[in-house]
């Protein structure tokens, strides 16, 4: 198991990745990135069964991960290079013509770790419903996970999935929702008021747990109880309450930073304030 002051280390290179691959670019997505630095961290460097050196497309015998909030591109880059999958230094091509690294995750040039392209909005909880159905007639005893946002359940898709994954039982699928109440127009709550979501992940046959997405032991202890409910019959959904812009305080709690890249002056600011650990690339 990782220590956690491990795991807070890397967590902060990968916010440190996030802005300065969003800044170099000048475009890009780091707010949601940033509230979703700490859980992915803890999924891909301590919970996630997986090996980079063998990875394919199919994931036979790995649990695999599908990003379906794909504007969140950067903070899975990240985690991506940081655990072995391509070297850190191509985080540089980031949104540049060409590159591996596109703005939404895509297939087309073969990126490790990347199953499926998204970033069209509400597909990806169905395609891991797809991949867990496969998992299950191949006898593979994996987990599928998926992240998806707070504003990307006001997508009907998402629900469809919910129903799905319900009526056919997939227990080990474990979705992630980064709950952070900010999307690109403004708070979720004044968009498309999405209300108890976990009342709703409930009411839709889900086993639900709302977490503190930025403590590190208590989202440890949530992925052990979605994998320790495998059996029961019910899918999970792990609410991580989290903050836009998470660590840059003039980007947290705001939905100012959804979608836009910071200056020069402001990148200063923002990598003033997380410490670099694993060396930037």
């Amino acid at each position: 198991m990782a220590e956690t002051a491990n795991l807070k280390d890397i967590a902060s290179q990968v916010r440190r990745d996030i802005i300065r691959m969003v800044s170099m670019a000048g475009s890009g997505h780091p707010g949601g990135s940033l509230s979703s630095t700490d859980f992915l961290t803890v999924l891909f460097f301590e919970t996630l069964k997986h090996n980079p050196a063998k990875w394919d497309r199919e994931g036979k015998d790995n649990d695999m991960f599908f990003l379906s909030a794909g504007h969140l591109s950067p903070v899975y880059y990240s985690v991506l290079a940081r655990s072995g999958y391509f070297p850190a230094e191509e985080l540089a091509t980031f949104r540049m013509y060409g590159s591996r690294l596109q703005g939404h995750p895509s297939i087309e040039r073969g990126l490790p770790g990347v199953h499926t392209a998204s970033g069209s909005l509400g597909q990806g909880l169905s395609v891991a419903c797809g991949a867990a159905i496969a998992k299950r007639l191949n006898k593979e005893e994996n987990f599928i996970y998926a992240l998806i946002g707070d504003g990307e359940s006001e997508e009907g898709q998402i629900w469809e999935a919910a129903l799905f994954a319900a009526q056919h039982k997939l227990d080990r699928l474990i979705a992630i929702t980064d709950w952070n109440g900010q999307q690109i127009d403004g708070p979720v709550s004044s968009i498309l008021d999405l209300g108890d979501l976990k009342a709703k992940w409930d009411a839709f046959g889900w086993s639900c747990k709302v977490v503190d997405g930025h403590n590190l032991e208590e989202i440890m202890a949530a992925y052990k109880w979605a994998k320790d409910g495998a059996g029961d019959g019910k899918p999970k959904m792990l609410l991580m309450k989290t903050e836009m812009g998470k660590d840059v305080d003039f980007m947290q709690g705001t939905h100012h930073w959804h979608g836009k890249a910071p200056n020069a002056d402001q990148t200063v600011s923002a990598l003033e304030q997380l410490k670099e650990t694993l060396g930037d690339f």
